[in-house]
């Protein structure tokens, strides 16, 4: 059993319309290196997704030396590649019954609506799978796609932290958005 008493996400996979949701693999590497070392993808992210991003960076991954894979971690595969990632990181205590979410994308793919349907579709699963009750996500000021995903979604947005990001380009605000399931 994974924590929150929901299963391993090991076995997974979920299929939305014109993608799969499920576990990252090995043979995943060079399609991630192919859509991870792009300058444009990890703009709006934290700093553990680097830049360039390496065939090391890439293998570490892989090994689970930068995510835990008992989470729910999924690669985005489309078109029969891995392509981007979307994971719940589990809070602890008080906060168990939330998580927050984070995904990405290859540059090639954006645009074309897939974010939205696969935010939809893993919520889906990972919400009664974790026994989750809150979903929240952090999302940088220079990251209005990313923000219109969660809010069609149902998200809402809760606050923002006013130059709580120092990027290459100066300080950025970070948006906070939340989602409540009833329990």
């Amino acid at each position: 059993m994974a924590e929150n008493g929901g299963p391993p996400a090991s076995g997974v996979r979920i299929d939305g319309e014109g993608f799969l949701l499920r576990p990252w693999r090995p043979d995943d590497l060079d399609a991630l290196l192919r859509h991870a070392d792009d300058p444009q993808v990890p703009r709006g992210l934290s700093d553990r997704f680097p830049h360039p991003y390496t065939r090391a960076d890439g293998e570490a991954f892989l090994a689970g030396r930068v995510v835990d894979f008992q989470h729910p971690v999924f690669a985005i595969e489309i078109d029969g590649e891995a392509c981007g990632g979307i994971a719940a990181r589990p809070h602890a205590g008080e906060k168990a019954h939330s998580a927050e979410l984070g995904y990405w994308l290859g540059r090639r793919h954006w645009g074309r609506g897939h974010m939205t349907g696969v935010v939809a579709t893993y919520l889906a699963w990972v919400v009664p799978a974790r026994g989750l009750r809150r979903i929240e996500a952090n999302v940088l000021d220079i990251n209005p796609a990313s923000a219109r995903v969660l809010e069609k979604n149902g998200f809402v947005e809760e606050g923002r932290r006013r130059g709580a990001i120092l990027k290459p380009d100066g300080l950025h605000d970070l948006r906070l958005f939340g989602r409540l399931w009833p329990g």
